[in-house]
C-alpha cells in the first residue's frame, strides 16, 4: 500500500446556485459535501460478479480503474468536504483532498447509514458508490444543488437499485431496513423517503458496473476514463496476435 495524503477538503466554490432553498429550511451556506463509499479493490473480494468473463486479479484491476476514475471526479466536483467511506486501506488511487473514515456496520443498508452519520458536518450530503465511473462533476453538483430546495434526491440505477442519494439533513432511519442488492431496491429506498415526508428530486439513470456487459457499456459512455482504458486493455488480451 501506498500512503496517500487524508486532509479535510476545502471548499472549492461558492454557494450552491439554482436552487431556492425550502420555506422553513435554512439555505445552505456553500455546496454540500460528497460521499464516496468503496471496498480496496482486493481480488476475490471485488467485483466478483465480473468472473468467469475476468479473472479475480482483472476484475479488481476493472474496479481499481472505477473507483480511481470516481474519485477524480468527485475532488473536480464543486463540494464542502469529500469523504471516502472505505472497507479496507488507502492505496495510490486516492487523490489528495478527501477525509478517509472506516465502514461501520454488516449489510449494505446499515453501511450506508453508518456513512451518513460519520460524514455528516451540518451540511447537505451527496453519496455515491465506486460502480458508475462514468458520472461527471456535473451530475455531482446538480444533485447538490438540489439540497437546497428538497430534502433528498436519489438517482436511480438501470438494474433496479440506485447509485447516488443526497440527503439535506442525513438520518439512518432512512436507510437502515431498506432491502439492497435487489431490483426493487430503488424503489423501496423512495418509498421510504417519500413515507418520511421528504420532497425527493430525481437524478439521471446510470448503470452501475456488475456484470461483463455492464463494464463495455460503461466503457463506451466513458471512453476517456481509466475505466474505459482498462476494459480495452483487458478485451484485447484476447486478441490473437
Amino acid at each position: 500500500m501506498t500512503d496517500a495524503p487524508v486532509t479535510h477538503a476545502p471548499a472549492t466554490g461558492g454557494p450552491a446556485t439554482g436552487a431556492a432553498a425550502r420555506p422553513g429550511r435554512p439555505a445552505p451556506d456553500g455546496p454540500a459535501d460528497l460521499i464516496v463509499i468503496a471496498k480496496e479493490p482486493v481480488p476475490g473480494r471485488v467485483k466478483t460478479r465480473l468472473t468467469p468473463a475476468y479473472t479475480a486479479r482483472e476484475a479488481a484491476e476493472l474496479a481499481e480503474a472505477a473507483l480511481a476514475d470516481t474519485l477524480r471526479t468527485a475532488a473536480r466536483a464543486r463540494a464542502g468536504r469529500r469523504t471516502l467511506a472505505l472497507a479496507g486501506e488507502p492505496g495510490p488511487w486516492l487523490p489528495a483532498g478527501f477525509t478517509v473514515i472506516p465502514q461501520r456496520g454488516g449489510d449494505l443498508d446499515e453501511r450506508l447509514a453508518c456513512a451518513f452519520e460519520d460524514a455528516y458536518d451540518g451540511r447537505p450530503l451527496v453519496l455515491i458508490g465506486m460502480d458508475t465511473p462514468q458520472v461527471t462533476a456535473a451530475l455531482l453538483e446538480r444533485a447538490g444543488d438540489a439540497l437546497g430546495a428538497h430534502d433528498a434526491v436519489l438517482g436511480p440505477a438501470d438494474d433496479g437499485g440506485f447509485w447516488l442519494l443526497g440527503l439535506a439533513r442525513p438520518d439512518a432511519a432512512l436507510l437502515r431496513g431498506v432491502p439492497m442488492s435487489r431490483p426493487d431496491t430503488g424503489a423501496l429506498q423512495l418509498r421510504r423517503l417519500r413515507a418520511a415526508g421528504l420532497e425527493v428530486a430525481p437524478a439521471p439513470r446510470l448503470t452501475d458496473v456488475d456484470t461483463a456487459a455492464d463494464a463495455a457499456r460503461v466503457a463506451a459512455l466513458a471512453p476517456r476514463g481509466r475505466f474505459a482504458a482498462a476494459v480495452r486493455r483487458l478485451q484485447d488480451r484476447a486478441v490473437p496476435a
